[in-house]
């Protein structure tokens, strides 16, 4: 009779101990998933972060290009008044033919009027080079931001996914305690 009660009760520990140890797998499946779900939403914050710096980079470009436009237009209309001044001062020049003392000013108000022009000119190449490579920098700058919050969004599906895989193994898991407490 002791040996027939000694079988019987190795026969009821059998089955508690294979549902421990499947419990214990799942324990650990759920630990890995947590570190995994950890990792992921360290991710996501972190390219969050990086696409609010980019964005900041790119609207700091966007206010570069509008300061070199208006740059622009400035040294377009001053570069306008300078070769009408340029062109009054011609006339002058030549309406005045015969006096040679006010020749000479008037060729040297030229002379200076066509060095502005020049140097207005020269600005003006400037300006639109840098306002050219701004451009492109800020279609560079556009073009990082959304490749990084399309990796963002990958990474939030990848968390979500994480997260009910998560509370399935866990709700798994709580199940099997209670049919274990249950027994």
């Amino acid at each position: 009779m002791a040996a027939s009660h000694s079988i019987y009760r190795q026969a009821t520990y059998i089955p508690v101990l294979i549902e421990a140890r499947i419990l214990l797998r799942r324990l650990q499946k759920m630990q890995q998933l947590r570190v995994e779900a950890d990792a992921s939403s360290s991710k996501v914050e972190e390219l969050t972060a990086k696409v609010k710096t980019l964005e900041q980079e790119n609207l700091a470009k966007e206010q570069e290009i509008t300061s070199l436009t208006h740059k622009n237009q400035t040294l377009e209309a001053e570069l306008e008044d300078l070769h009408g001044r340029h062109g009054d001062l011609k006339k002058e020049l030549d309406q005045a033919g015969g006096h040679s003392t006010q020749n000479e000013a008037l060729q040297r108000r030229l002379q200076i009027l066509e060095e502005e022009a020049e140097e207005a000119d020269k600005n003006l190449r400037e300006t639109n080079d840098k306002l050219r490579q701004t451009d492109v920098k800020a279609g560079h700058y556009e073009r990082k931001v959304q490749a990084l919050e399309s990796t963002r969004d990958q990474w939030e599906e990848k968390y979500e996914q994480m997260s009910k895989e998560f509370a399935k193994a866990k709700k798994e898991l709580d199940d099997l305690q209670a049919e274990i407490e249950n027994i």
